[in-house]
């Protein structure tokens, strides 16, 4: 007995859980996390470092950037695709299982947990959405599936496989008691798409800009948004990172420099009248407390190229 597997991990308990039992039925297991601008990847890090695993980290923005165009199994409660998103994740990890050598892809799936995205009619649709059908293993809910190919042929122990199945997860903490899983974060939560308020935002991005400028949408998880009558967007900094964040940004710069306040940036070009509106919104939002006089605002053009890596450093969606 002895396979390789990959792994989807996010960090929360399922995932790690699903790792650990795959360990214990004969596998050989890295990790693989898929990262975008809504969901941090931070916790799957340190899940894998706890875990002693090897993770590897996917761009996944353009994906998802296609399946908000258009999801074959629509949207959620709010701007989440979530059916299609993990159907994609899992394909983009089958691709990687066939180039590396893996046998099979898992996930820490727990059939009925979900009532959308994990009832027994969902994992059926996004196991032959993702292309893996027999490859998929759902360590945690496999005693209630049909056996997958690395079961039936006796590389992964399915007797050392589990049977959990709803929403309670009082098996699942027991079980990291026991496997010595101690750190995992609440299960609410985790992607922003499933947020009412940033569906909103995005919107309407979708509705003014569109989503073919990656830069715009991997910037609706930094700073205050304002929309002003000619249609001009306002990204205003709410602390010091994401002022920073703003300052190595293509467009233009609004920032005070005699008080402390906010910078913003105007990603596109607009009227003279949405102009002077934004200058006026830099001086709502600086400390009046600290003004003898005018606030003195600086204007300029940024020119500087996108840099991903400190964006990257800050996202904490």
């Amino acid at each position: 007995m002895g396979c390789r597997g990959l792994s989807l991990l996010s960090g929360g308990l399922d995932s790690q859980l699903a790792v650990r039992v795959l360990q214990r039925a004969g596998a050989d297991v890295e990790a693989v996390c898929f990262s975008t601008p809504f969901f941090d990847c931070s916790a799957a890090k340190r899940a894998a470092d706890a875990l002693g695993v090897r993770l590897h980290i996917v761009d996944f923005l353009d994906d998802e950037i296609a399946l908000l165009k258009g999801p074959p199994h629509g949207f959620g409660s709010a701007m989440n695709p979530c059916i299609d998103c993990h159907a994609a994740m899992i394909r983009r990890a089958g691709e990687m299982m066939a180039r590396l050598g893996y046998d099979f892809v898992a996930t820490g799936e727990v059939r009925g947990q979900r009532p959308m995205s994990q009832n027994a009619q969902a994992l059926v649709t996004v196991e032959k959405a993702s292309g893996l059908e027999g490859r998929l293993v759902r360590p945690l809910s496999a005693k209630l599936l049909e056996p997958t190919i690395p079961e039936k042929e006796g590389l992964l122990a399915r007797d050392m496989l589990l049977d959990f199945s709803g929403r309670a997860r009082d098996r699942q903490i027991a079980l990291a008691a026991e496997l010595g899983i101690t750190e995992y974060p609440s299960p609410a939560g985790g992607c922003k798409l499933t947020e009412a308020g940033f569906g909103r935002k995005l919107r309407d991005l979708i509705e003014h800009e569109g989503l073919d400028d990656r830069r715009l949408v991997e910037l609706t998880v930094v700073a205050r948004r304002f929309r002003l009558p000619d249609g001009t967007s306002v990204l205003l900094g709410r602390d010091a990172r994401e002022n920073a964040i703003l300052q190595g940004e293509r467009g233009t710069i609004v920032a005070p420099v005699n008080v402390p306040g906010p910078t913003a940036l105007l990603p596109r070009v607009c009227s003279d009248a949405d102009f002077e509106l934004a200058k006026g919104i830099v001086c709502a939002y600086s400390r009046f407390d600290r003004l003898n006089g005018d606030v003195v605002l600086n204007v300029g053009q940024v020119p500087r190229p996108y840099d991903r890596e400190m964006f990257r450093s800050f996202q904490v969606c």
